[in-house]
């Protein structure tokens, strides 16, 4: 990070139009151009967050939501993934699991964010008749601590088709995968979920683009509190807000809304975005 936040704190460098469309999570087919650095930053609260391992509920806040694309050629971007730090202070706690072990008197906990390697194929370009085609795939490391009550600690695998398709200044997109998820509570166990997300932007303003999504995972199994599948269930979260273009970076900010019965009930994001040159044209050899 240290080495990150001065090259993001540079200005003067125009923004060009990025890969990920950040503040939402599904993503678009678009990649990062060979040689330039999209990096993005931000913070996310959220309310009445629900950790079904450890029993817990509380209000999640998560700092330096770190998100950071790399062009290396016309059709392919490398991507990392990751949090910071995230709070949770605790407003409920359940028998469970996992008995976290919390601060304060009890009322709160933090943590590391999991890390997610992945990586983003252009395969086909948008015509008139048909959508553009891409495919993205990586896998989450197990970098939390199950012990703190806010995170797995497990394994993740996954991969989706990406579809996008422009009608006049509407850009859409849509996400469709299978991620395999690493049971936390059971051994050698895992649980196959349908991924999805629908998305879409729209310009309002030269400098001002209105984006909405909604975007999760179904699950194909029970994950009640009492199975080893606990915590892998279906999550489910609408994202609305915008986009502001001014001084060299892209400003965002949404309110989000769960929609399923372990997701947060509703909260907000914000963040920045700066794209940068590393090299020319292709990736030097």
């Amino acid at each position: 990070m240290r080495k990150l936040l001065p090259i993001l704190l540079l200005l003067g460098l125009p923004l060009a139009a990025a890969a990920q469309e950040r503040p939402l999570t599904t993503q678009p087919v678009e990649t990062v151009p060979p040689g330039e650095l999209l990096m993005q930053l931000g913070f996310e609260f959220l309310q009445d967050a629900r950790f079904p391992l450890s029993g817990l509920e509380g209000d999640l806040s998560r700092i330096g939501v770190l998100d950071v694309h790399m062009g290396v050629s016309r059709a392919v971007e490398l991507q990392i993934q990751g949090t910071i730090r995230q709070f949770l202070s605790v407003t409920n706690q359940q028998a469970a699991f996992v008995t976290p072990g919390l601060s304060r008197g009890g009322t709160s906990t933090s943590d590391f964010g999991d890390i997610t390697l992945a990586s983003k194929i252009h395969l086909l370009r948008e015509t008139d008749d048909r959508p553009a085609i891409g495919l993205r795939f990586g896998f989450e490391m197990p970098n939390t601590n199950e012990g703190r009550g806010i995170g797995l600690n497990t394994t993740n695998i996954f991969v989706s088709l990406l579809a996008q398709k422009h009608y006049g200044k509407l850009n859409v997109f849509g996400n469709a995968g299978l991620g395999i998820l690493q049971a936390p509570a059971g051994l050698f166990s895992q649980n196959d979920v349908i991924l999805y997300g629908l998305g879409a932007t729209y310009p309002v303003h030269k400098r001002v683009t209105v984006v909405g999504e909604v975007a999760g995972r179904q699950s194909t199994r029970s994950t009640p509190v009492t199975s080893p599948l606990v915590a892998t269930g279906s999550r489910s979260e609408a994202r609305l807000g915008f986009q502001v273009f001014a001084g060299g970076f892209r400003w965002d900010f949404a309110g989000l809304a769960g929609l399923t019965r372990d997701d947060a009930n509703s909260g907000f994001v914000f963040g920045v975005s700066k794209q940068v040159t590393l090299w020319k044209g292709e990736a030097p050899r």
